[in-house]
């Protein structure tokens, strides 16, 4: 629809938009299905059968009924990828990773007040520095143990916020320093959750600042303009110390193509762990599925043993909707 200048979805409507999503389907749906038959592909095509199907629909229904019921589905606020183009929460297998060049910012964090004490922080997103709720040291780091128990403040907001110590931070790695973004940042997220740190969520549905960065010159402002806009104020404010070229791991959504944006959000999650146990236990200790060549079983392992929950749901007007409802 953009392409081709229309009106978006939420312009059309729910209605309006799933008749043209409809009318696409029934001209261009058996296109990859008719080529598979023009190449031979030997199908039993009488089995075919459509995602919106009415019996699959009613499969998907029972499906989600027994895992709820069996306590594999849940709806709780945590870390997902958020696709601001298609505007909707998508999972782990919807993202791809890239890398790209960017920047890294340095600049210096005011502590307690004072102006002539600092830490010096780096990071590829500064924006992110309103969503900050701690800056944090290495424990067995003898550079920076005065510090923790003392306040640093947000210089574009002056909101103050701890020093902590915690052993995600490496000691080797930049200065020793690093901000912790809970709501923006999914390791940040962990370190936020071993710390009960406060989540700020600083971003819109569309990714522009919202009311939460705390300061009225950035609210409304697209993320990608924040980061020149704080930037910019940072080495007003003379805290600025150095931006150099660096090469980050992007991630983008499959679909959309735009820069994910990890928020901490209210969705329905399947609880990926115990479903992997029997699949894992196949492999590694049955003996009663051979995975063949040999070597794939140490990353087939590797996805059952660091498997997340998924999150299932999506705020999308197409495909099955949650079976859940409130009276």
């Amino acid at each position: 629809l953009a392409a081709q200048g229309e009106p978006g979805r939420t312009e059309m409507g729910r209605e309006a938009f799933t008749e043209r999503v409809w009318s696409w389907k029934q001209q261009y749906g058996s296109a990859i299905t008719s080529q598979m038959r023009r190449l031979g592909a030997s199908c039993d095509w009488s089995r075919e059968r459509f995602t919106l199907d009415e019996g699959l629909s009613d499969a998907v229904y029972e499906a989600f009924l027994r895992l709820h019921n069996d306590d594999l589905i849940y709806r709780d606020s945590y870390m997902v990828n958020w696709s601001v183009s298609l505007q909707t929460a998508v999972s782990d297998l919807e993202v791809e990773y890239a890398e790209e060049n960017g920047s890294m910012y340095t600049f210096r964090y005011p502590v307690d007040d004072d102006t002539t004490k600092h830490v010096e922080v780096a990071t590829t997103r500064p924006e992110t520095i309103f969503g900050d709720t701690a800056v944090a040291v290495n424990p067995n780091d003898e550079r920076y143990s005065h510090l923790v128990g003392k306040e640093a403040v947000i210089p574009l907001n002056g909101r103050r916020i701890p020093i902590i110590a915690d052993e995600y931070v490496d000691m080797e790695f930049g200065t020793g320093v690093v901000k912790i973004t809970p709501g923006h940042d999914i390791n940040d997220y962990e370190v936020g959750r071993r710390n009960k740190l406060p989540i700020v969520n600083i971003y819109n549905n569309d990714a522009t600042l919202n009311a939460n960065c705390g300061n009225d010159k950035f609210v409304g402002m697209e993320r990608f303009d924040a980061r020149k806009a704080v930037w910019k104020e940072l080495e007003t404010l003379d805290l600025a110390i150095e931006r150099k070229d660096h090469v980050s791991r992007i991630p983008r959504s499959q679909r959309g193509g735009d820069v994910i944006e990890p928020i901490v959000s209210e969705q329905w999650f399947v609880r990926a762990a115990p479903l992997a146990e029997p699949a894992l236990a196949a492999v590694t200790e049955t003996k009663e599925t051979e995975i063949i060549p040999e070597r794939y079983n140490k990353i087939y392992e590797g996805w059952l043993t660091e498997i997340k929950d998924w999150c299932i749901s999506r705020q999308l007007w197409w495909g099955h909707r949650i079976p859940v409802y409130y009276v």
